[in-house]
């Protein structure tokens, strides 16, 4: 089987005032078409540096990073956008969505930059399979924190990505909604068959994808312990700083 993302040998430093600061360090990973992967661990660890990279938002010290067979260190700056619009999307923490446009026309976007020509049909579909075919006319600010990330969701979808990234996206909501947008996003990814990495600190979410994968220190490796351990592990730099 391809792999839908494939890393080898990944670093990211930058120069500060104190010198050389090393983020990611000698990185590894293989993803197949399909998978979900969470990648949990401390603030500060390098994780959604890594998911920036992935994305290639970002461009990495040394090593290479290839998104379905395509090597990001052989790609321009233009040819590295056209990747991202054809095949990756993106759901945030902070939801992202613009602020003067209506729930509608913020799924209709991608869509309408991709040239699809039933854009708002399609979009119109995805808010009702997030049920929100009663708020297709809300500007952002009417909408509630559960309802603009399940708006984000249909963006995200609307494209059909073969990749999506998310950082954290149920980090800004309640449980209850965090756990009904975590339901869709998993429902809508198995139903489209695309692969699935995102970062965050809940380890209830990560342990719902079929991979867990933990960042310490700038190394990542595969989890193979109990969620509880994880956040054991994940909590115990915060207790430390605390104490």
């Amino acid at each position: 089987m391809n792999s839908a993302i494939k890393v080898s040998r990944l670093c990211k430093s930058v120069t500060t005032q104190e010198g050389e600061l090393s983020i990611l360090n000698g990185i590894e990973l293989d993803v197949k078409p399909g998978q979900s992967v969470a990648i949990t661990g401390p603030s500060g660890s390098g994780k959604s540096t890594l998911l920036g990279l992935l994305a290639a938002l970002d461009t990495p010290t040394d090593g290479e990073i290839w998104l379905d067979g395509a090597a990001l260190s052989g790609l321009d700056e233009e040819q590295k956008a056209a990747l991202r619009k054809d095949k990756l999307s993106f759901i945030f923490q902070s939801f992202m969505l613009v602020d003067t446009l209506t729930a509608l026309e913020n799924v209709m976007l991608p869509a309408e930059l991709a040239g699809v020509k039933d854009a708002r049909q399609k979009a119109e579909a995805m808010l009702e399979r997030v049920g929100l075919s009663h708020r297709l006319g809300h500007l952002p600010k009417q909408l509630s924190g559960g309802e603009q990330q399940r708006v984000a969701i249909a963006r995200a979808f609307i494209s059909e990505p073969k990749v999506l990234f998310a950082d954290e996206p149920t980090g800004n909501l309640d449980p209850v909604n965090g756990t009904k947008v975590a339901d869709m996003l998993f429902e809508m990814n198995r139903e489209s068959d695309t692969t699935l990495v995102l970062v965050t600190h809940d380890l209830t979410l990560a342990s719902r994808c079929s991979r867990q994968l933990i960042m310490e220190d700038g190394h990542l490796s595969e989890s193979d312990v109990g969620v509880e351990e994880s956040a054991s592990r994940i909590e115990q730099p915060l207790k430390e700083a605390q104490a």
